[in-house]
């Protein structure tokens, strides 16, 4: 006796692509943390983003020069 196909229904299908969506999402999620260690933004010892301080960066250095270190006010 051969058993007759059934129809996939529409909440499975609705299901399948719920996964298949959030697999993409953690890949593109992935994918910009990889990209954001590699520029340097990211640390993925800690899971944290590497936010640089505020100011200008320096050419030579690649450091940021801040506003304070500019117009440092020294009382001597």
């Amino acid at each position: 006796m051969a058993s007759s196909k059934r129809q996939t229904t529409m909440a499975k299908l609705n299901r399948e692509r719920k996964v298949l969506e959030k697999r993409e999402r953690k890949q593109e999620k992935k994918a910009a943390r990889l990209a954001a260690a590699e520029a340097g933004l990211y640390d993925p010892e800690t899971g944290e983003d590497i936010i640089p301080p505020r100011g200008e960066v320096d050419d030579e250095t690649g450091e940021a020069e801040t506003a304070e270190s500019e117009h440092s006010t020294d009382p001597t």
